[in-house]
């Protein structure tokens, strides 16, 4: 029996987070790390952004194992006692706990049907199967119009990777940007050398020899070295659901990060909490909410009583063009552009009943907290006010 004040299952971003949270008020307590991966905590997005510029390497680490924690690699937790507090692994060996957490993250969804050619591009394993492929390989083909896709799709074509890129809908990022900038992106990747295929879906992928063939809903045949799916994650919630723990989009937490177990918190992409300044419940998948939420759970876990009221922001890279945003970045609600240059250089305001919801910083920077400010007042607004507002 392996031993520990906290357990903590998951090793990402928010597992890392967590620790520093737990030593900042209990620097002796054990600490336990169960893992699926090889490899310690380390940042996640430099996978499809930085690390494809040349940044180096070692940066991305995020060296936890200086907080004395013993991290479990290559272990699938598999059963929760929760009378008894101890969890169990895929080879039967057991870990009690007196305070656990669920950093379990999320797993990359498959095309229904979809091949074992396909590389679900998710973590840093995948990074260096693809860093090594693309040593070799020309011809990319990616499937999705979201955040990984665009972004590992940037990647390859500054690489001088050809790339084809297709996805259901209109435009890239049709589901958060306004129309006219989603359709301005299909032609800006097009100016990059990617060849973009909205309205377009995959229904089987084959391998031909040394080359994939990608057949489309429309009848496309397509071929590459490689095909890599961007299709977003659904959370791993299986366990707790299993140990009789509630699950809705995520695990539920209170304000305190806590499940209806009162040892027991939840925290990152798998936490599913009130957000008072959305006034609805929300799961977010972003680097700022895995580090926010880790720390808090650890700190609560470790005997604070802290409440999660923070609205983390986001970020994304393309080619030379980047965001940060916060809040509800949504095409269905109201949105007022107020653009230093269009398409360049801008905010974007998404509203609702004149409430702005969220706002998305386009290649403007230093401005989040400002942007935070006005979501979190929750106030009605003139939108013609908006223009200038943010700078």
């Amino acid at each position: 029996m392996n031993k520990y004040t906290y357990l903590i299952i998951g090793g990402g971003m928010t597992a890392d987070s967590a620790v520093q949270g737990i030593r900042e008020l209990d620097t002796t307590g054990s600490i336990g790390i169960l893992t699926i991966e090889t490899h310690p905590p380390y940042d996640r997005p430099p996978l499809t952004k930085a690390l494809w510029k040349g940044e180096d390497e070692k940066k991305i680490w995020r060296h936890t194992e200086n907080y004395q924690v013993s991290i479990h690699y290559s272990v699938q937790a598999t059963k929760i006692d929760r009378t008894n507090r101890i969890v169990t692994d895929q080879l039967g060996t057991q870990y009690s706990y007196e305070k656990l957490l669920f950093a379990t993250g999320g797993t990359p969804r498959h095309l229904s049907g979809g091949s074992d050619e396909i590389l679900y591009y998710r973590n840093y394993n995948d990074y260096h199967t693809l860093k090594s492929l693309a040593e070799s390989k020309t011809n990319f083909i990616v499937i999705g119009g979201g955040f990984i896709a665009w972004e590992i799709t940037a990647a390859l074509a500054l690489n001088n990777k050809k790339v084809t890129m297709l996805f259901p809908s209109a435009g890239i990022g049709a589901n958060l940007y306004p129309a006219n900038l989603s359709q301005f992106l299909n032609t800006y990747y097009t100016q990059k050398g990617v060849t973009v295929l909205p309205h377009e879906s995959v229904t089987s992928v084959a391998k031909e020899g040394d080359t994939l063939v990608v057949q489309t809903q429309k009848g496309q045949k397509l071929t590459a070295d490689i095909v890599i799916a961007g299709l977003g994650i659904e959370p791993n919630t299986s366990l707790a659901q299993e140990a009789g723990l509630t699950v809705n989009n995520g695990i539920a937490v209170d304000p305190n990060l806590r499940t209806e177990d009162e040892s027991i918190y939840a925290a990152g992409d798998v936490a599913n909490f009130y957000s008072p300044a959305l006034k609805r419940n929300v799961r977010f998948e972003h680097e700022d909410n895995a580090n926010a939420t880790g720390k808090l759970a650890g700190r609560n876990m470790a005997g604070a009583s802290e409440t999660y009221n923070y609205l983390p922001f986001f970020y994304s890279d393309l080619f030379d063009l980047g965001y940060e945003a916060i809040g509800d970045v949504n095409s269905s609600l109201d949105i007022v552009e107020d653009w230093v240059e269009e398409f360049q250089q801008g905010v974007i305001y998404y509203l609702k009943e004149d409430i702005v919801k969220g706002v998305l910083l386009w290649n403007v920077w230093g401005q989040v907290d400002a942007a935070r400010e006005l979501v979190v007042s929750q106030q009605k607004i003139d939108p013609i006010t908006l223009r200038g507002k943010i700078r």
